[in-house]
């Protein structure tokens, strides 16, 4: 496990940021974390690192936003997914090239593989941001060693 802990709002985008230069097609962030911990906001930085010019928000009610930069991002929300049983095609995204981000993965874990990076964002009691990062797959490993908190 790997650890950074973010102060403000810049500081979060900024990890993200250094997430996005590192990341390579085909990988998988799995981002949880509380309502307002941060997700959307890492998901700006390594947007801001992918070279994406589009405004990046939480697709919440479009379940999945796909941007365009260095790298295709795949920005899937399935919050709202829990107690779905069935194919939304979301393996495409996720098999495919590109980077995909997943807020709220819990929920469809049953199609996401075994490699992958789990993100874990807790809110600290001084509003700070702890993130966990917990590499499953080699390539994440790599990548995780070129991000220095």
């Amino acid at each position: 496990m790997y650890t950074c802990i973010t102060k403000n709002v810049e500081e979060t985008k900024e990890l993200g940021k250094k997430l996005g230069k590192s990341a390579k097609s085909g990988m998988v962030f799995l981002l949880y974390g509380d309502l307002g911990s941060g997700k959307t906001c890492l998901t700006k930085g390594i947007g801001l690192g992918l070279n994406i010019n589009a405004t990046i928000n939480s697709p919440t009610f479009n379940i999945l936003k796909i941007y365009e930069g260095d790298l295709t991002l795949n920005h899937i929300d399935a919050y709202r997914l829990e107690g779905i049983n069935q194919d939304l095609g979301f393996d495409e995204q996720i098999d495919g090239e590109g980077l995909t981000v997943i807020e709220w993965p819990q929920y469809i874990m049953d199609t996401i593989g075994d490699n992958y990076l789990k993100i874990e964002i807790i809110i600290n009691e001084d509003d700070t941001r702890t993130f966990n990062f917990y590499p499953y797959g080699k390539e994440y490993e790599v990548l995780l060693k070129e991000i220095v908190c």
